[in-house]
């Protein structure tokens, strides 16, 4: 097993190069799929990791209730450092988990608070609140999701903008981008390194519902319009991994692009381009990320089965 138990924790940053990159080459839809996908995959890889680590440092311990074989020099010398870095993974993988559960309990939370709210309304796919503070956003649930939008937002943008407005919302709801953004915001959570692959995919998700939204209501400009307006005036939306028109993020740029020509509908950018190189760099280090774990846990498996006694 050796130093490569140690991999999954650095691969990540072979993944920073694509996260630009992705955000400028890439339809934002294969952008957004391929950043969850490498972030998803790291994330597991790294957790993994620490799991192996913390066997090690947890047999250690005076007291604990693994088998006496699992703390045999033998199984110690399968990990190197084991002493500083088993013991230090314990507090790193509670931290991990601690953090993980907090992310599901906020986004949970606003859920049932968000659906309770709405207990009395109309079943509509649009619900319209009669709210001083202007802000919209998707809210999923149930088999189809709803658009949130106040009165006081709709009264800031015109007609064009508004069908805007709504397509926008709903290209959220239809391509479940909750799960997008929930998915990479656990990855984040579980390895700081992929932060940036986070921030990537919460703007790449807004700017694949532009797209939508531009294809929908016919006018790129049209919602170029409604998203400067709603980013002048919004809130944002109650959580992260929530979508909505004025998320925060880099508007200017999200503008920018619809005011160019749409993007490419390629799957995968050429080998021979920054991004491609990237993007395959990425992929390397998300397959080896894998492959990382998957021996050390094998050998792990051997190694403490080995050692325990029938």
């Amino acid at each position: 097993m050796g130093v490569f138990v140690f991999l999954p924790l650095v691969l990540p940053l072979t993944a920073w190069p694509i996260a630009r990159l992705a955000e400028l080459h890439l339809h934002p839809r294969t952008a957004t799929r391929l950043l969850t996908a490498v972030a998803v995959v790291m994330a597991l890889c790294s957790t993994v990791c620490l799991g192996l680590l913390m066997v090690v440092g947890t047999a250690q311990l005076p007291g604990n209730p693994l088998p006496d074989g699992w703390s045999d020099p033998e199984v110690r010398e399968a990990v190197p450092y084991d002493e500083v870095a088993g013991k230090i993974a314990i507090p790193a993988l509670l931290a991990v988990v601690l953090a993980c559960g907090r992310t599901l309990w906020r986004h949970s939370r606003t859920h049932r608070r968000a659906h309770r709210a709405l207990a009395g309304l109309p079943r509509t796919e649009v619900v319209v609140l009669p709210d001083e503070a202007p802000y919209a956003y998707a809210l999923p649930g149930g088999r189809r999701g709803r658009v949130m939008v106040t009165t006081a937002l709709l009264s800031c943008l015109e007609p064009a903008e508004r069908r805007a407005l709504f397509a926008h919302e709903r290209a959220h709801l239809a391509r479940r981008h909750h799960r997008f953004l929930i998915a990479v915001q656990l990855a984040a959570r579980a390895n700081p390194f992929l932060r940036p692959l986070r921030t990537a995919v919460s703007y790449t998700a807004e700017r694949w519902a532009d797209e939508d939204a531009a294809q929908a209501v016919g006018s790129r400009r049209a919602v170029a319009t409604a998203i400067g307006k709603a980013a002048l005036v919004s809130r944002g939306t109650p959580v992260p991994t929530l979508a909505g028109l004025a998320a925060p993020g880099p508007v200017p740029r999200r503008v920018a692009a619809l005011l160019g020509p749409a993007p490419t509908g390629r799957s995968w950018p050429p080998v021979f381009t920054s991004v491609g190189l990237a993007a395959w760099g990425a992929a390397a280090g998300a397959a080896a990320s894998a492959m990382s774990s998957a021996n050390s846990a094998v050998s792990m498996f051997f190694i403490l089965h080995a050692a325990t006694p029938l």
